[in-house]
């Protein structure tokens, strides 16, 4: 009995071993570690390769984070990296004795003698540092669904935009160091230098363009205007502008219209064909050879409608997030803000200016998230109609939210005083409003404002640039220039037939009586 008793430890000691051995460590390369930083510190050629690669918590050990930061930071400030150099950056850090000192440093360069591999190496280091963030947000999730209190439209909304930064390789940093900024800042001015000064993507719209030098990443443009001023057909011309012309992709989200009536419109803005025609099907035979040859450029158009009612703003991310991943789109349109719901614990009965305030916020987070333009269409109230004087909107008109003015970067309006029976501009000139309309910038964060004239064609749901010459359109001025070079041309024919001019005027120095 007293053996059996002395076994039973051993046993149990023994299942002790065994589940330890079988524990779970977090995924982690450290040997592939000390050999990255190892030949960043003896080869610069490696340095450019991996530098865009990593960051510091992408490493495993605490060690490494501090000596990669340390690199970064001499890269940075475009200083020499080598043993001496990182060892001095860390001593300035306070760090160098955290990480083993500088007989850490001379173990890392004497691991390797070059930086053969380095980029495969450091993706290595990459793979490992996304499995253990898929570990730790799936434990969050985990942890935030066992919560009864927790709402599970934020739950769901939470877990994909979690997902999505590990998708992108964005973790979250809790800031950036103003000298590390300043670098990021004089890199884009430089890049921007070569796009003909369009730091943003081009609406297709000369002095709209101009005026904002394109659409700005991260930016919330909000377009207003009273219904039958063409905001549709707006956004329907920019959208095609940027998908054909540019080829950047365009995410179209269509609350109110279908997404054959939205292709219907688009398709006669670019044959010229009338939508009337496109609706009813009663197409002349060129007229079918015109459809057929001039819908090719926007059938490879990079354009991607969403017609889903009643979209939710944490359906509308979660479908940008995958547009974006999958299809790289850089603009979004959404037609229109009031049509969307707030989704989550905001359904059922609540104070609907909160909850557009809710989604106007939400729409800039997006733009943030994903760093591209987001451009809202919004209705105006109906105070536009009775004012008695001027129809022209303004800020005050928006709709339900003063949040929509306060969260977005541009505020805009379409105003067309055809639409009330107003035949001329209220301008020094008054040309005429027929087919014309004005786009207003009315607030812009980041420059100037302006009103600037757009043409309309109505029977094709189409907006385009007007060009003016002085004063009036410039197809009447080229119309009239046209004329006086015919009768200028047909005078001096006239001239050349007459015979000398004493025998037309009896008059040798050719004056006539």
């Amino acid at each position: 009995m007293e053996k059996a008793k002395e076994i039973q430890p051993m046993k149990s000691f023994s299942k002790e071993i065994i589940a330890l051995e079988k524990g779970k460590l977090p995924p982690q390369a450290v040997d592939l570690e000390e050999a990255v930083l190892g030949a960043m510190m003896i080869d610069k050629k490696g340095i450019d390769e991996v530098i865009d690669i990593l960051q510091p918590d992408a490493f495993y050990k605490e060690a490494h984070k501090y000596i990669f930061e340390a690199i970064d930071q001499l890269f940075v400030g475009n200083q020499p990296i080598d043993l001496l150099t990182v060892s001095t950056q860390l001593r300035m850090n306070g760090k160098l004795d955290l990480v083993g000192g500088d007989y850490y440093l001379v173990g890392l360069t004497q691991r390797i003698t070059s930086s053969a591999h380095i980029e495969f190496h450091s993706r290595i280091i990459l793979q490992k540092f996304i499995q253990r963030s898929l570990i730790r947000i799936s434990n969050e999730i985990i942890e935030d669904a066992y919560d009864e209190t927790s709402d599970v439209f934020d739950l769901l909304d939470k877990a994909e935009a979690k997902l999505y930064e590990v998708t992108q390789g964005n973790v979250k940093k809790s800031s950036e160091t103003a000298q590390s900024l300043v670098a990021q800042a004089k890199k884009r001015i430089e890049e921007i230098s070569t796009k003909e000064g369009l730091s943003g993507l081009p609406t297709g719209f000369h002095l709209l363009d101009e005026l904002t030098s394109g659409w700005q990443p991260s930016d919330l443009i909000i377009i207003a205007a009273r219904p039958g001023m063409g905001k549709t057909a707006f956004v329907l011309s920019m959208a095609r502008n940027i998908a054909i012309e540019s080829g950047a992709g365009v995410a179209f989200f269509s609350l109110e219209m279908s997404s054959v009536q939205l292709i219907t419109r688009l398709i006669s803005s670019e044959t010229g064909l009338n939508s009337e025609k496109l609706r009813t099907g009663k197409l002349e035979t060129h007229e079918w050879e015109q459809l057929n040859v001039k819908v090719k450029d926007l059938e490879r158009a990079p354009l991607y409608i969403d017609d889903t009612p009643s979209l939710s703003i944490f359906d509308l991310r979660a479908k940008a997030r995958r547009l974006a991943s999958q299809h790289n789109i850089k603009l979004i349109i959404i037609d229109y803000l009031q049509l969307m719901t707030a989704g989550g614990n905001q359904k059922g009965g609540g104070n609907r200016e909160q909850e557009i305030s809710t989604i106007s916020r939400n729409l800039k987070a997006l733009a943030k998230e994903l760093d591209i333009p987001v451009i809202a269409l919004s209705q105006l109230s109906r105070a536009v109609e009775t004012r008695g004087t001027s129809k022209r909107p303004l800020l005050s008109d928006l709709r339900e939210s003063g949040a929509i003015e306060q969260d977005a970067d541009i505020v805009s309006f379409i105003y067309r005083p055809e639409y009330y029976k107003i035949e001329e501009w209220d301008d020094e000139q008054r040309s005429p409003t027929t087919g014309q309309a004005e786009f207003i910038v009315a607030k812009h964060r980041n420059g100037g404002l302006d009103n600037i004239r757009l043409k309309f064609l109505g029977q094709f749901g189409k907006f385009d640039n007007l060009e003016l010459s002085v004063p009036g359109d410039q197809f009447f001025g080229s119309a009239m220039n046209d004329v006086d070079n015919s009768f200028r041309q047909n005078q001096q024919n006239f001239t050349n037939s007459l015979p000398p001019s004493d025998d037309v005027f009896g008059n040798d120095d050719g004056v006539p009586f």
